[in-house]
């Protein structure tokens, strides 16, 4: 089930593979093996595009939240609800495709970083690449504050969304107050 998500290539068939391993054991362990079965099939029955689609958002934003190499419970429930309402997933489809992207973005990282972006950019709208990006703010944001690890991160992923400048401008300006370098520039100003 995994291949047709992560897709042909000899790294993503590995990928997938590595998730098909995680959910195995993790069902095996937690019992839950009607729950996750019904989530698998409702992945299968989505056209591939689709699913090829939902997993590289859900990768990216995991991307966003990695920046600082961990992902908090925070960032997690904030990629599973973006996935729940751009995505349109039910909650437990949202949150096993979002633990399976984490697990990507903890595993392969950066080796698939650009490829996966660069996937989602081919097959999203203007309207969902920018969803995303909006999201990857909204995830590193998620402690309140967003690094300068996060911002690096989500900016070189708005250059791979391949969005208009004037575009990621204005949408980085929605949490120009939640930038720690702003945070730490106004904390010396107030100092002086």
């Amino acid at each position: 089930m995994f291949r047709r998500i992560f897709g042909p290539g000899p790294e993503q068939q590995q990928a997938a593979d590595q998730a098909e391993a995680s959910l195995t054991a993790a069902t095996t362990t937690a019992g839950e093996t009607a729950t996750v079965r019904r989530i698998v099939a409702r992945l299968e029955e989505m056209p591939p595009e689709r699913a090829r689609l939902i997993a590289s958002a859900a990768y990216t934003l995991a991307r966003a939240a990695h920046a600082d190499l961990k992902i908090t419970p925070e960032e997690s429930a904030v990629i599973e609800q973006e996935l729940q309402t751009h995505g349109q997933l039910d909650e437990p489809t949202a949150v096993l495709v979002a633990e399976m992207a984490k697990l990507q973005a903890n595993t392969v990282g950066g080796t698939e970083d650009y490829v996966v972006t660069r996937e989602f950019t081919n097959l999203a709208t203007e309207q969902q690449r920018m969803d995303v990006l909006r999201a990857c703010f909204v995830v590193g944001a998620a402690s309140g504050e967003i690094s300068a690890e996060e911002s690096s991160t989500v900016n070189q992923i708005a250059s791979e969304l391949q969005l208009d400048p004037a575009v990621v401008s204005s949408i980085r300006a929605e949490f120009h107050e939640r930038l720690s370098s702003v945070r730490e520039v106004r904390r010396i100003a107030e100092q002086s």
